[in-house]
């Protein structure tokens, strides 16, 4: 273990060990309120273990996840941060890897006060205690952020949000490709031969299920029977569910007292919430820090640059020593730059979103075109079909197991049922950083429809690349319905930090769905869980005087 240790160590580029002599002390029961014991290892070096001249244990570090305390989550965040002078306490949530009880997915705020609890009962456990993980790791912070004051010294989340809501019905359609997906990885971790159900599961169960229907019975499909969780998310969709209001922390975001660092990625599932927290963090005079790269949410360096950050942070603010950080409030990487050029990508900024940015309106307008002017005139519009028996298909963007999340968008925009507006080629650089929106006029022969809007950087050489988009759908109750029958849909994108060069287009592309990284819209009305007729929709773009379509980006002179 201590070659390994070292080897990962040095691959994700993490602070000089320590020590590699660490103490492994294994299923740790903790009560919770209701009498379900769950298990926790700790690691700790062994040195600190075993002295007995009075001082201070080292800060303990607690991570909660479901997905087992011993492989490869034991080693990342038990051995590699007890390494480094922490020792750390690795739960597994209720329902999992010998925890009793059943999950409750993202139910995880009084467990994890009764953690807490325990942990300060042990006679090891002393000082502040500091948490650490991403994902659902981090979303086990939020749920304790705002514990008695001293109880948590530092949180470090990733690639997560203290409300799992809007992620799972992002724009209001269910995230059918990461819903699936993480049913499948819940569902098959804990068997025999779990690595082998993963892979066979995800290339050749997904695909096959993605396509099936009702979306109600698709979990039976790839976990071999149903899953309760699953099943019971098309029951509560609505974000003012009860179940949904147990597990949102987004409310109490504000009144954390603990520094809190927030580390997300461009392309990630969570990124929209993860910028809202650090916003109500900053609102609220919090001590906080925000660092967003060019990843998706299991992307390699992601894993690396959030360890290592997350040590620098948890040193700080347990051990006090700053030398490992970088201080800066805001660190954000800036996709479109030609790093053969020379240039660094990261950006240093003083807050998100950057106070300097303006808003940048370029409008649809006929033929195909995108422009700072308006279209005049009336009537102009561009027709589409959806047809959901054979959805437009997502290519690219967030979801849980993407690997490649930026792809050239031709075959796409090649489609009948897919729109686009280009630019003309840019005179100079242009930056966008911040949040970005649409806002367009359409008129649907159903009412029951959905709008996707996807903005890409279109290279001199043809390639069209995704740089966000996002997804809204219509109902019979909103948006409102205008007496010519249009309706204006106004929804944000997601943020973006993003050079278009010079000689570069920017093209918008709109579209009926993004199958099936969005569950498709069946167009009937018909309780989406349970419908299996599908009818193609009708879809004009409106881009005249009266109904000036257009996307708004947050722009910065490249020059200033």
């Amino acid at each position: 273990m201590t070659l390994l240790s070292e080897i990962a160590g040095r691959s994700l580029r993490l602070p000089r060990a320590q020590t590699h002599d660490v103490l492994l002390q294994r299923d740790l029961p903790a009560t919770m309120d209701d009498g379900v014991v769950l298990l926790a290892d700790r690691y700790v070096a062994r040195a600190e273990a075993e002295k007995g001249d009075g001082s201070p244990p080292p800060p303990t570090v607690l991570v909660r996840t479901p997905y087992g305390r011993h492989g490869f989550f034991g080693f990342v965040y038990g051995r590699l941060l007890a390494e480094r002078g922490f020792q750390v306490v690795v739960q597994s949530v209720r329902g999992t890897f010998g925890s009793g009880g059943v999950l409750r997915p993202f139910d995880e705020r009084a467990d994890g006060l009764a953690t807490l609890r325990w942990l300060r009962e042990q006679p090891w456990c002393d000082g502040p205690i500091g948490m650490i993980g991403s994902s659902y790791m981090g979303l086990t912070q939020w749920a304790v952020a705002n514990a008695s004051e001293g109880s948590i010294g530092a949180l470090a989340p990733s690639i997560t949000a203290s409300q799992f809501h809007g992620q799972a019905y992002g724009g209001g359609s269910l995230s059918l490709d990461t819903a699936l997906s993480w049913t499948l990885i819940i569902a098959a971790q804990e068997r025999r031969l779990a690595p082998l159900r993963l892979i066979f599961g995800m290339r050749r169960k997904l695909p096959r299920a993605f396509d099936a229907l009702p979306l109600n019975e698709l979990d039976a499909l790839v976990a071999g029977e149903p899953v309760p969780f699953f099943r019971e998310w098309f029951d509560v969709a609505a974000p003012d569910d009860p179940y949904w209001a147990v597990r949102d922390f987004s409310a109490d975001v504000a009144g954390v007292t603990a520094p809190v660092q927030l580390i997300g990625g461009w392309q990630d599932i969570f990124l929209p919430w993860l910028l809202e927290d650090y916003v109500a963090l900053r609102r609220a005079g919090r001590t906080t820090q925000l660092v967003v790269g060019p990843w998706a949410h299991t992307s390699t360096p992601l894993l690396a640059r959030s360890l290592r950050e997350g040590i620098a942070w948890l040193r700080a603010h347990l051990l006090g020593d700053r030398r490992l950080l970088d201080e800066a409030p805001v660190r954000i990487w800036v996709g479109g730059i030609a790093r053969e050029n020379g240039e660094d990508p990261w950006r240093t900024l003083p807050d998100w979103p950057p106070p300097e940015v303006q808003p940048w309106r370029l409008h649809l307008r006929a033929g195909g075109g995108l422009s700072e002017e308006a279209q005049e005139g009336e009537s102009e519009r561009s027709r589409f079909t959806y047809d959901p028996n054979h959805p437009t298909p997502s290519l690219g963007g967030p979801v849980l197991l993407a690997r490649e999340p930026v792809l050239d968008n031709r075959p796409l925009e090649a489609r009948d049922d897919v729109l686009t507006f280009t630019g003309a080629p840019l005179a100079h650089d242009v930056e966008a950083i911040g949040p970005v929106q649409a806002d367009v006029y359409v008129r649907t022969s159903s009412a029951f429809a959905d709008v996707f809007v996807r903005i890409c950087d279109v290279h001199p050489d043809g390639r069209s690349l995704n740089v966000c988009d996002s997804l809204i759908r219509l109902t019979d109750a909103a948006p409102s319905i205008a007496p010519d029958g249009t309706r204006r849909v106004t929804f944000e994108l997601w943020p973006t930090a993003h050079r278009f060069g010079a000689g570069h287009r920017i093209r918008v592309l709109v579209a009926g769905g993004a199958h099936p990284r969005y569950a498709r819209n069946a167009g009937t009305g018909e309780p989406p869980q349970t419908a299996t007729r599908l009818v193609t929709v009708e879809h004009e773009v409106l881009h005249d005087a009266a109904h000036p379509s257009a996307i708004e980006l947050p722009r910065i002179a490249a020059d200033g």
